[in-house]
């Protein structure tokens, strides 16, 4: 059996260059706050995604 949905290295996203989405800042701001971090305001949908992935580990919201 294959895995229909598999999971995207977010380099590897035709629109990862474009800016991060609402969704994305707002959660991010959320994880940021809880871990006592800040947040770049220029990141892309993949740098975005990298960091709400480290975020949440370090937050143990994964």
């Amino acid at each position: 059996m294959t895995d229909r949905n598999p999971e995207k290295d977010p380099a590897d996203w035709v629109t990862g260059d474009e800016p991060m989405t609402g969704p994305q800042e707002s959660y991010l701001g959320t994880l940021a706050r809880e871990a006592g971090q800040d947040v770049p305001e220029d990141l892309t949908k993949a740098e975005a995604s990298e960091m709400i992935d480290e975020l949440q580990q370090e937050t143990g919201r994964g």
